[in-house]
């Protein structure tokens, strides 16, 4: 009778064990989705005939965390929206895909607004760094493939508000 209980006892402690286990395993982490945030819009102009290419609403990356993560953990951009990176100094930057879940094309623009060079395509995931062919103030990331669309040109110029 004894030794039946003892059995009784541990089996009942193993099934509460085993309960609880199964219980942590369910919890799943809820993470918010990163959402863009028009802060401002930007215009892109043709270089020879200063007619208008592009209106974008634009997100605007500035503090050190902002620029580090850029469009990181999102799903996707609409075509009319971009990422505007706006740097203290006159450098070469260079950007990566960590983290990037669809392909982008850097648009590097120097001190003077104008594009000085793009990235095209850069694919997601790829650690490789992406840097400027210049010294650059200004980096616009849109959806890969737009700057072929829109036949974008070095040279060409851009002009963007706050709200």
């Amino acid at each position: 009778m004894c030794a039946s209980r003892y059995f009784l006892g541990i089996t009942i402690v193993l099934f509460i064990g085993l309960s609880s286990c199964k219980e942590e395993a369910k919890k799943v982490i809820k993470t918010t989705p990163v959402t863009f945030t028009k802060e401002g819009s930007l215009d892109i102009y043709r270089q020879e005939s200063d007619s208008l290419i592009q209106q974008l609403d634009i997100e605007i990356a500035e503090t050190d965390y902002e620029t580090q993560t850029g469009l990181m953990y999102r799903k996707s951009m609409e075509t009319t929206q971009g990422m505007f990176f706006i740097f203290p100094d006159v450098a070469m930057h260079s950007f990566y895909m960590k983290n990037m879940e669809f392909p982008l094309d850097i648009i590097f623009i120097d001190e003077n607004l104008k594009i000085a060079s793009i990235q095209k395509n850069a694919q997601p995931y790829n650690e490789i760094g992406l840097s400027s062919k210049l010294p650059v103030k200004y980096v616009l990331e849109v959806n890969g493939g737009l700057s072929d669309a829109w036949s974008l040109e070095i040279g060409d110029r851009i002009s963007f508000i706050r709200l």
